[in-house]
């Protein structure tokens, strides 16, 4: 492929940017009359990144035509491929987006973190629906971009933290806005990722660039793969799937698991943006991420909710266990707790069991839903917005997770192991160091921006 091949063009671009902000794009299912299907037909998708995470996207969109499919390693992309033998397939997600345009309604992104924000917008800008993987952008100034392109095109969108549809959270906030903690001002949210067990890892963290240069798979074209990252030379360190370690292309453990965990989090307690996020660590370096941190964000009060701080623990460090919790319940490597001026929650029961079992059922407050990926094709069909929708609730959970990622930063050049930010959530900056904020957004490798 020709370096040339590769370079979006940007009066191509822009053109679509001012035609999808002048009127709100419908989907022509959506439309109905003459010519046109009615909107309980069938959407037509792709899907950008289709390996891995990407399959089981697709596989829970099967109900909808899954016309065309792309990714830049054939080989991890094989059993999708032949699963979905009639989807026209394609290595660029921009030559599928240009050529496939009129012939799509909406678009699946689950590439690489580093990948999402350009293949989102550029389907946002078509007037595409999209559903993106989480941690939906791999910066701050992406997350909030996106969000508002989203906002501003009138396309159904949804990031893929599938929980959020689920029972329990919905339960977890009936019970806590019924007062059956009181005043929650602390909560510790633990992951052990990037470790899977004892000496074993999910992906590398706190490790240096491999050194040797082994030959790119025939199957997988490396310059597509690193997309707008920086150019180096291709290594199975990276790919597929161990790239969530590494600085330049994932988000680490935060990035990975945040938007599920802080999700419920988010919701229960009606949080905005932190006016503070902490962070120490273990040794870091501008390869990967550390092998463990914690990171804390200070949560002003909402209406007649109090202050909050948010404990994150990763790499296998939690809280102490609490006195609560009765000899013989699991203290497991992953879980969320909840300090209330009247009581704890763990996960989404009140600790002790017996506290659970005097309490019962909350109120029902919030309506159910019909499925995470069901709510998206719905609203892509004109139905209301998704529940993890870009512009009222992703682009800012996605922003929060990715500052405790901001913070880490400064640790390398400081050579520091702790550090405190203070953040302006609308103004988009960090006021206490303001040389921080050059980690709120990264440059784009040349031929890769907008």
């Amino acid at each position: 492929m020709k370096k040339n091949d590769k370079k979006i063009s940007r009066r191509k671009f822009i053109g679509r940017a001012g035609a999808v902000a002048a009127f709100t794009v419908v989907p022509r299912h959506v439309l109905g009359g003459a010519g046109n299907t009615a909107p309980s037909d069938k959407l037509n998708i792709a899907g950008i990144g289709v390996g891995g995470r990407g399959a089981g996207d697709l596989s829970a969109l099967e109900s909808e035509n899954l016309v065309a499919l792309c990714d830049v390693d054939w080989a991890n992309a094989a059993g999708t491929f032949r699963r979905y033998p009639d989807a026209r397939q394609y290595r660029d997600f921009r030559k599928m987006l240009d050529k496939e345009e009129k012939n799509i309604d909406a678009v699946m992104v689950a590439t690489p973190d580093h990948m999402h924000f350009l293949a989102s917008m550029w389907a946002i800008k078509m007037g595409k629906h999209v559903y993106c993987e989480k941690p939906l952008t791999h910066s701050v100034y992406e997350a909030r971009t996106l969000a508002d392109a989203a906002r501003k095109a009138g396309v159904a969108t949804q990031m893929g933290n599938q929980g959020q549809a689920g029972e329990g959270p919905r339960l977890l906030r009936e019970t806590i806005w019924d007062g059956a903690i009181g005043q929650v001002r602390e909560v510790h949210v633990w992951t052990d990722r990037p470790l899977n067990g004892i000496n074993k890892w999910y992906w590398p963290q706190g490790v240096d660039r491999p050194t040797d240069t082994p030959q790119v798979p025939e199957t997988l074209d490396w310059d597509l793969w690193l997309g707008p990252a920086p150019e180096r030379p291709y290594h199975p360190a990276y790919v597929p799937f161990r790239w969530r370690g590494w600085w330049d292309f994932g988000t680490g453990a935060l990035g990975d698991i945040g938007c599920h965990s802080l999700d419920p989090v988010f919701r229960a307690l009606k949080l905005g943006h932190p006016t503070s996020v902490e962070a120490c660590c273990t040794l870091v370096n501008n390869e990967t991420y550390p092998v463990a941190s914690r990171v804390t964000y200070g949560f002003p009060a909402r209406g007649d909710m109090s202050p909050v701080r948010v404990h994150w623990y990763d790499g296998g460090m939690k809280p102490p266990r609490p006195l609560e919790l009765e000899d013989g319940r699991n203290w497991d490597t992953n879980g969320t707790l909840y300090v209330g001026d009247e009581g704890m929650i763990l996960g989404n029961r009140l600790i002790p069991e017996s506290r659970q079992r005097e309490y019962g059922k909350p109120p029902q407050k919030v309506e159910r839903s019909p499925g995470h990926h069901q709510e998206w094709i719905l609203a892509c069909k004109g139905g209301k917005p998704a529940g993890s929708n870009f512009p009222d609730h992703a682009g800012l959970l996605a922003q929060v997770v990715l500052l405790g990622n901001v913070c880490l930063r400064p640790l390398i050049k400081e050579k520091m192991t702790r550090i405190k930010l203070n953040w302006d959530g609308e103004a988009m900056k960090i006021t206490n160091l303001p040389e921080a904020n050059q980690y709120l957004r990264r440059d784009y490798r040349e031929g890769w921006t907008l």
